[in-house]
C-alpha cells in the first residue's frame, strides 16, 4: 500500500487549496483515510478524515466549515478541499490509512500507512 499526497503550495490568507491523496491499494474502499498536519516542533495533529464512504467524515474543530474531505472509491483518491485558509493552517499535510474500519481515529499511532507530506503555506 502506498499513499501519495499532492496539491500543497503557497496561498494568501482567505484563499483555497485542494489536496489530493492517491492510494495504491486493492482494498482502498475498506478503510478510512485521514489528513494530518505538522509544524516544526509540534506533534502531528489530526485535521480531517473520511470513512469507507464520503458519508462519514470527521474534522478537528478549527477547520469545521472551512475544509471538506471526500473520497472517490472508483479512483482510489481522497481529497481535502481547504477554503478560507488562515496562517495557522500552515504546515506539512500528510494523508494516512488506518486499518480500523468502523470509526475515524484521530490518534496518529492508529494509522499504519503514511504518504509523504505536502507543504501548505498560508501568508498573512
Amino acid at each position: 500500500v502506498q499513499l501519495q499526497a499532492s496539491g500543497g503550495g503557497l496561498v494568501q490568507a482567505g484563499g483555497s487549496l485542494r489536496l489530493s491523496c492517491a492510494v495504491s491499494s486493492r482494498t482502498f474502499s475498506s478503510y478510512p483515510v485521514s489528513w494530518f498536519r505538522q509544524t516544526p516542533g509540534a506533534e502531528r495533529e489530526f485535521v480531517a478524515g473520511v470513512g469507507r464512504s464520503s458519508g462519514s467524515t470527521s474534522y478537528t474543530d478549527s477547520v469545521k466549515g472551512r475544509f471538506t474531505v471526500s473520497r472517490d472509491n472508483t479512483r482510489n483518491t481522497v481529497t481535502l478541499q481547504m477554503n478560507s485558509l488562515k496562517p495557522e493552517d500552515t504546515g506539512v499535510y500528510y494523508c494516512a490509512r488506518t486499518r480500523i474500519q468502523y470509526t475515524i481515529p484521530t490518534v496518529p499511532g492508529l494509522y499504519d500507512v503514511w504518504g509523504r507530506g505536502t507543504l501548505v503555506t498560508v501568508s498573512s
